[in-house]
């Protein structure tokens, strides 16, 4: 097994920040069900020395676990960025201390770095949508069943 397969499984098996954050002030989402790479990222701001800055992120990953690895690498990476330095993060610097991504693995980084750019590119006058009204992860998922298929990944 590669340094690149172990870190991954090491991230996949203690994922930070994963899951619908309420009181987001941004929310990015790339990606589609349909063919089977979505990801959503959620972003909360504050003000620190005047300037704007992530004070937390969180995601919703559908696709492969390295997009699940890289996701929570960014967000752990993002937090005490200001929007300007997130926005210059490339796809290879988000994937962290996972290193450089294998050719086959390069779009797990890109939708990472592009669900961060739309959630960078909202608005502020934009409502982030609520849970209560938006069309969810997990919803675009279930409406996506019957094409899904899950499988294990080999030990």
């Amino acid at each position: 097994m590669s340094d690149f397969e172990d870190k991954v499984r090491e991230t996949l098996a203690n994922p930070k920040n994963q899951g619908e954050m309420q009181d987001a002030d941004s929310v990015g989402t790339v990606g589609s069900p349909d063919c089977g790479d979505m990801l959503r990222m959620w972003l909360k701001f504050k003000e620190e020395n005047g300037k704007k800055v992530i004070d937390r992120a969180s995601f919703q990953s559908f696709g492969c676990q390295t997009a699940i690895a890289v996701a929570s690498m960014a967000t752990e990476m993002l937090k005490g960025k200001t929007e300007e330095e997130a926005r210059h993060l490339s796809a290879q610097e988000l994937s962290g201390d996972l290193g450089a991504l294998p050719p086959m693995k390069i779009h797990c980084g890109q939708l990472v770095e592009g669900a961060l750019k739309s959630a960078l590119d909202q608005s502020p006058a934009e409502e982030p949508a609520k849970a209560e009204d938006s069309n969810t992860l997990s919803n675009s998922m279930q409406q996506a069943s019957g094409k899904i298929r899950i499988v294990k990944l080999e030990e």
